[in-house]
């Protein structure tokens, strides 16, 4: 037999443990309650039988035996009454095993009369105890045991108070929750590139601790990753000079291929500065203020400028929608993918298309070798680049997508790479609902 599993949920246990608890805590106070009530009722019904059966049985005794039967329907009671005969056959008694009433009988008049107990067998089983009178006549004492009676309303009120556990146990555990959850969301959202709002700090010492501790983490490394981008941003800005003086010597050096290589390395030096600069203000693309543009507008005013100078760029689909968004952080992300698709395929396409939610898709094909699955997250990262060789040529700097990502976040868009099944890679922008 398999045993039950445990919740999977904080919330869920909690409020297990705390209701099993509860409900046990309150079962044994009112088995208690119950018991010692029941305990107090017995000795007060056993105790009032005994005071009426040997009050009754003096008075029936005293009684002139044609009086008697006048008298039974006034001490006749709910649970026993008064029978002038030798009542019912039945079978004799264990006076070992014998009911506490026959037990209380026998206390109240057996010092008076003997006593004989039958039980008595039927669909209401009941006992008869049998004695004679002073005259010599029988008189049966006719008992029908039932149960100590519990009051109507204890039910309703049992139910209630499981109720009210109930609602004490999920309040309890929603006020214990509800704060681990919080940090938890904000944790799970935590972005350095876009930081969220701080979390209330308000509520008990503990989670005013805990938010204004998230808080600060937030803070920080908000303020670590700005002060590496200005770090970066300056030394990027600073190289420009001195690299902008050396290729000013390396044009007055006779011509040689010496002077041919040094020329190349510095213009790779001038392109990765480049790079880090624009990487470093691409943390600041949120800061650009938004606009409403016509998007079909916008892609094919980018895609003529591609055809202009001669590059293997085309449009296909249109939007028609008017976008909310900030226009050159868009140009240059799809500049950087576009830039991609023709330096590893040597043309690229933009398919553009809307789907069900009203969401626009971008996407730039190429026919390209792809990137291996394993490393199409790994192509955001700074600095990183897929060719084993490399070469600059081919490879660029490893800051492209980087940027694209950079920017395409500020933006509140989505940006992600897969490989086409005919071969190529498809970088595919999804832009907010559309207007």
């Amino acid at each position: 037999m398999a045993l039950p599993r445990w919740p999977s949920t904080l919330a869920a246990r909690l409020g297990l443990i705390f209701l099993i608890g509860l409900v046990l805590a309150y079962g044994l106070s009112f088995s208690s309650q119950f018991y010692e009530r029941y305990q107090t009722g017995r000795e007060v019904m056993l105790g009032n039988l005994e005071h009426d059966v040997s009050t009754a049985v003096a008075l029936i005794d005293r009684l002139p035996a044609e009086e008697r039967a006048t008298w039974l329907p006034l001490l006749d009671r709910r649970n026993y009454r008064y029978r002038l005969d030798a009542g019912l056959p039945g079978e004799p008694m264990d006076m070992d095993r014998a009911h506490m009433a026959a037990t209380s009988i026998e206390r109240a008049i057996g010092q008076r009369h003997a006593l004989r107990f039958e039980n008595i067998p039927g669909p209401n089983p009941h006992f008869q105890a049998h004695l004679v009178l002073s005259d010599g006549r029988p008189l049966t004492i006719d008992v029908t045991p039932a149960p100590i009676p519990v009051a109507q309303w204890l039910p309703v009120v049992l139910i209630l108070q499981l109720a009210l556990l109930l609602l004490c146990t999920w309040l309890a555990v929603r006020m214990a929750i509800r704060p681990l959850t919080r940090l938890a969301r904000a944790v799970d959202h935590l972005d350095p590139d876009t930081p969220g709002p701080e979390l209330d700090e308000r509520g008990p010492n503990e989670v005013a601790y805990a938010a204004r501790a998230f808080n600060a983490l937030q803070g920080r490394i908000a303020a670590y990753l700005k002060e590496r981008m200005q770090l970066l941003a300056a030394i990027s800005h600073d190289l420009q000079t001195p690299i902008t003086r050396m290729k000013l010597r390396v044009e007055q050096m006779d011509t040689s291929l010496e002077r041919d290589r040094l020329w190349s390395d510095l213009n790779e030096m001038q392109h990765l500065v480049r790079e880090g600069v624009a990487y470093a203000r691409s943390m600041d693309g949120a800061s650009e203020a938004p606009y409403r543009i016509d998007l079909d507008a916008f892609l094919d005013s980018l895609v003529l400028d591609y055809q202009d100078s001669g590059q293997a760029v085309s449009l296909d689909g249109t939007s028609g929608v008017l976008l909310e968004t900030r226009p050159h952080a868009l140009r240059r992300v799809l500049t950087n993918l576009i830039d991609n698709a023709l330096k590893f395929g040597g043309s690229a396409q933009l398919e553009v298309r809307r789907d069900g939610h009203g969401k626009v898709q971008v996407q730039v094909l190429d026919n390209g070798p792809g990137i291996a699955e394993e490393e199409l997250d790994a192509v955001f990262k700074p600095f990183y680049r897929v060719e084993s060789s490399r070469n600059r040529s081919t490879g660029g700097t490893g800051l492209g997508l980087a940027i694209a990502l950079q920017l395409s976040q500020a933006l509140g868009a989505r940006l992600s790479l897969r490989n086409r099944e005919g071969g190529g890679l498809c970088a595919q922008l999804e832009l907010g609902t559309t207007a």
